[in-house]
């Protein structure tokens, strides 16, 4: 698998930086991503035949805006800005880029210009993904305009053909022909060839793991979702007995989840695996908390305590030595919403297993699969051989319902939003949704309704339906649910949830929103 002549792409800090390189890969040429401080001998050692900047949350004027070395803009392979990478091109070469009157977030139509080598062979007109505040003004010398929409320039091009800019992101799903875009990029302008694929990925990240752990042991904290279950996989083939899963039960499980989801990998997948029931100490960790980054930052915490005695239960068992490593089932759209990792990318929410961790961890972390998504991991569980109920699975929070239900964690919270996603979940699945949707479930919310039942007042709580389409959680929209889908949810909620008297949609895309509330 060759790492060299690919797509290089430098982060300034945006949240699709990874999901560049990644649709890149998708074409099965390689793709590396640097911050975007590298220096232009770093870049230049990788041999790129193209490189592409990507978005970010920064306006170009501001003082301490990130830059490139503008030595990258000389090293003689073509360039394309995206989003925050267009106005940077488009300032540091001349032109003019301003606080736009009317921001883009979302979808907008994108009108195809005449003599554009990006847009070759597609409609005139396409719908694209947006989500940007700034917009180019006025275009460099030897630029011409290739695409607008009613609001902005969407697209430049300089005559000679080195450099590309659109103020649209063509990697996310939600932008009509985004895969042809950046194929014409990568193969008509950059002359990239093929040579990257999945299979050399799981080779070489098993062989990695092996001799990373070589005469150590880990532990691999498992929730019988795809991620985990995929990464445990993974590191078994790499560690062997070597390794033991441990699944806690947090007490923020889905209805059954912990009793089913024990049965499941133990019989089905002949996992070893160790039962924890932590409920009540979570729970009370958790007593009187209603900030989300508060929650996620005491479950890690939690999850952590819990591991490190269970770590001492194995080696004081086996008389083993210790365990050094703990593997999770991290995936790139975890980490990117909770650290800035390449570059200056702006901090959404922590997840427990990448910003809730503690410093003083006694653990090293293995996580195969952080560069990855969701559809990618779960290609890579079939060819690992995992049953197709496990890779079907919608993804579920590592904080559990504690960020579904909004405010303070408390048992009697719980029971109404754990009995409300149950309801939420068998429907979708008796409409037969449930593999077509990413993501379906219920959030308790932290208000009270005033309704009428039984001929009497009542002044309930509210319960919110999400269920969203997306292929990599970066981006994603809301379902259009037939309406007896959800009047058969609203009904069975209000009639079998006590203290519940309303239900309501949520319609919100992301972005600008988040899929989960929290």
């Amino acid at each position: 698998m060759s790492t060299k002549r690919g797509i290089l792409v430098l982060d300034f800090g945006g949240q699709y930086t990874q999901l560049i390189a990644r649709r890149i890969r998708e074409l099965q040429v390689f793709s590396a991503i640097l911050p975007c401080t590298a220096s232009s001998e770093e870049i230049r050692a990788h041999q790129p035949v193209g490189i592409v900047l990507s978005g970010g949350p920064s306006s170009v004027y501001d003082k301490d805006a990130p830059r490139c070395d503008q030595k990258a803009l000389d090293l003689g392979v073509p360039v394309l800005g995206i989003c925050y990478g267009m106005q940077w091109l488009a300032r540091t070469l001349g032109g003019k880029v301003e606080r736009a009157e009317r921001r883009e977030y979302g979808p907008a139509c994108l009108r195809i210009g005449r003599g554009s080598k990006l847009f070759t062979g597609l409609p005139p007109t396409l719908k694209v993904w947006e989500s940007h505040g700034d917009h180019v003004v006025r275009v460099p010398a030897g630029f011409h305009i290739t695409g607008q929409t009613d609001n902005a320039v969407a697209a430049i091009e300089d005559a000679e053909g080195h450099f590309f800019g659109v103020e649209f992101h063509p990697e996310v799903n939600h932008t009509e022909c985004g895969a042809e875009i950046l194929r014409n990029f990568v193969f008509e302008i950059c002359g990239a060839k093929a040579n990257w694929n999945r299979a050399a990925f799981v080779a070489e990240t098993v062989e990695s793991i092996r001799r990373q752990t070589e005469g150590a042991r880990a532990i691999c904290a498992l929730s019988g979702g795809v991620d985990s279950t995929v990464a445990a996989v993974l590191v078994n083939q790499a560690m062997g007995d070597r390794l033991t899963n441990i699944f806690v039960d947090t007490g923020l499980l889905r209805r059954n989840e912990f009793p089913e989801t024990l049965a499941m990998l133990r019989d089905r997948l002949h996992l070893s695996v160790i039962g924890v029931d932590a409920s009540e100490r979570f729970l009370a960790k958790l007593r009187g908390v209603s900030d989300p980054e508060e929650k996620r930052r005491i479950i890690g915490n939690e999850f952590i305590a819990v591991f490190a005695a269970e770590e001492k239960k194995l080696v004081a068992l086996a008389k083993a030595e210790p365990v050094k490593f703990l593997v999770q089932g991290t995936l790139y759209p975890d980490v990117i919403e909770s650290v800035s990792i390449k570059g200056p990318s702006a901090v959404i929410k922590s997840h427990h297993n990448v910003g809730g961790l503690p410093q003083d961890m006694p653990f090293r972390l293995i996580e195969p699969l952080r560069d990855l998504f969701k559809d990618e991991v779960r290609q890579i569980g079939r060819e690992l051989g995992l049953p197709e109920e496990i890779l079907v699975k919608q993804p579920f929070p590592g904080p559990g319902l504690a960020v579904r239900l909004l405010g303070e964690v408390t048992p009697e919270r719980l029971a109404t939003v754990r009995a409300a996603d149950a309801i939420v979940t068998e429907e979708i699945r008796r409409a037969g949704l449930y593999e077509k949707t990413w993501q379906s479930f219920a959030v308790l919310l932290p208000i009270h309704s005033v309704g009428v039942m039984g001929d009497g007042r009542t002044y309930g709580n509210v319960i919110a339906v999400r269920v969203v389409e997306s292929l990599d959680a970066m981006t994603a929209d809301w379902t259009r649910l037939p309406m007896q889908v959800l009047e058969r949810i609203s009904s069975r909620v209000v009639n079998e949830v006590p203290g519940v008297n309303r239900v309501v949609y949520d319609i919100t895309s992301k972005p600008p929103s988040t899929i989960e509330w929290e």
